[in-house]
């Protein structure tokens, strides 16, 4: 035996940190996703790569997507793709940290400060191609508060997730791969065009941050406003 985890006990371990949600019973594709990551992470760990390493390259990766994206031209392309990989290694240092057994509170406060920082780099790329400033820092608004108001309300006793929304950062990483590719593709036909491509991609952003953040709302409201967790009935005499 290595002293790692199976992929039964690491799918357990995963739903006890995603609020209860069972990979094993998900979407077809969820599943897929977490096995190939479990793989990837399984042969990680027997190379001793740490989580926090993996954190410090996916903040690397999306700290060279504002360089990248700078250049302009058909550059976004390339720093769509810096997207995807930061993507990857935000998925593996969890997942390194469930199999080897090593997930932290530091960790988990390291990797939550790293996703942040990631948009913001991903919100300046928006403002560089050409989005209005106001609308990028709104774009940032609604993801951080996003963010924050399912902290606070798991502070208070809310499950760890509660609800699943659209604004969710899987989502915005999608959305910011989308939009990268296609100001970059845009940006080859007309100078012009990676400008008005960014400025529809950051508002998209702003609609879905807005309908997730009332989907949020809405489960932290029906979460906290019931008993407390573990709170139990007095017996009736």
């Amino acid at each position: 035996m290595d002293g790692l985890r199976t992929w039964d006990q690491y799918a357990t371990r995963w739903a006890g940190l995603h609020g209860g949600v069972d990979p094993r019973s998900g979407s077809a594709s969820v599943e897929h996703w977490l096995r190939m990551s479990y793989r990837i992470g399984r042969l990680l760990a027997r190379i001793k790569v740490k989580p926090s390493l993996l954190t410090t390259a996916g903040l690397v990766c999306n700290a060279l997507v504002v360089i990248v994206t700078a250049q302009h031209r058909f550059w976004p392309i390339v720093a769509a793709g810096l997207v995807v990989l930061s993507g990857i290694m935000d998925t593996l240092d969890g997942t390194v940290a469930v199999i080897t057994n090593r997930v932290t509170r530091l960790g988990y406060v390291y990797d939550s400060v790293a996703d942040r920082l990631g948009e913001a780099a991903w919100v300046a790329a928006l403002w560089l191609i050409g989005a209005p400033g106001w609308l990028a820092v709104l774009v940032g608004g609604l993801a951080w508060l996003h963010e924050y108001l399912r902290a606070r309300a798991t502070a208070a006793g809310m499950a760890e997730i509660g609800i699943v929304t659209l604004g969710e950062r899987p989502s915005r990483l999608i959305l910011i791969v989308i939009g990268l590719v296609l100001s970059g593709v845009s940006g080859l036909v007309a100078i012009d065009l990676p400008a008005g491509t960014a400025t529809i991609v950051a508002a998209v952003f702003v609609l879905l941050g807005v309908v997730g953040l009332i989907q949020l709302l809405g489960a932290v409201q029906t979460a906290l406003t019931g008993p407390p967790r573990g709170y139990r009935e007095p017996p009736q005499s």
